[in-house]
């Protein structure tokens, strides 16, 4: 079964693995989910993440989920902003915000994957793929 938003499936498995209090949740891997795992350990968002391989062609990405001293949540929600049907696109200087700088903005820009504190340091706008608080 193909599916037609794999960003948005990942962030609904972490999601539902947050709810639940998992450990760690597996997802199939792709470059885009790569890069979106590394910039999430970057911001202290998740403890880490490592490819496993299922099959000489299948891969999974396991993601070590990060929780408070007394089992709080790190990360509390996860939204995706753009999506297929509708792409959003901002400048560097008009990129969201996520509660006036507690969350961050994940941006695709032509630089690769930046945060919204990233894009208007470096004045580079692109598409916003979701926001994390």
């Amino acid at each position: 079964m193909q599916n037609t938003d794999p960003i948005s499936d990942m962030f609904t498995r972490m999601r539902n693995a947050i709810k639940a209090t998992h450990e760690t949740v597996e997802i199939p891997a792709s470059k885009i989910k790569l890069k979106i795992a590394d910039l999430l350990k970057k911001e202290g968002y998740i403890n880490s993440y490592e490819i496993v391989e299922i099959s000489p062609v299948k891969k999974n990405l396991k993601i070590s989920l990060k929780y408070g001293p007394r089992g709080e949540k790190v990360i509390t929600g996860i939204k995706r902003i753009s999506k297929p049907g509708l792409r959003v696109y901002t400048r560097s200087k008009d990129a969201p915000r996520v509660y006036d700088g507690l969350g961050i903005s994940i941006l695709s820009t032509k630089k690769g994957l930046l945060t919204d504190r990233e894009s208007r340091k470096q004045k580079i706008g692109g598409e916003v793929l979701c926001q994390v608080w």
